[in-house]
């Protein structure tokens, strides 16, 4: 099992990693997909969205390698890959094999790391400044 969790934490690593720095410095060349899917590409790339976007990957992908703040990089991809997925379903579904395998990751890595988000999924929880 922790060599299960090790990959599963690494696989995810180095794809966001790369593929976030991809957005901030393109170095694989994709094609820009056509139709909505591209219209909405092309609205992020020119408002910066994809360089903050690739930011936040980039660096949640270093955390998952470093095997530090685990807990907080898998919420913030959550996040991120819902995104990546849902717009995969939706408006370029040629590309959903990739945001499918993440979200498997994700729930692998997300059922490793449980004890950590157990306070999340209390449904009487309490502020601490009361």
């Amino acid at each position: 099992m922790k060599i299960l969790i090790l990959v599963a934490r690494i696989m995810m690593g180095l794809i966001f990693l790369v593929f976030g720095l991809n957005h901030i410095v393109t170095f694989i060349h994709m094609p820009m997909p056509g139709g909505d899917a591209g219209t909405l590409m092309g609205v992020m790339f020119s408002h910066g969205w994809l360089r903050l976007y690739g930011s936040a990957e980039a660096a949640c992908g270093l955390l998952l390698l470093a095997g530090r703040f685990v807990p907080l990089a898998l919420t913030i991809l959550a996040g991120i890959g819902l995104n990546i997925l849902l717009f995969h379903l939706s408006l370029e579904p040629a590309g959903l094999p990739l945001p499918l395998f993440l979200a498997i990751l994700e729930v692998i890595l997300v059922f490793a790391y449980r004890e950590s988000f157990r306070g999340i999924f209390d449904p009487k929880a309490q502020s601490h400044w009361r």
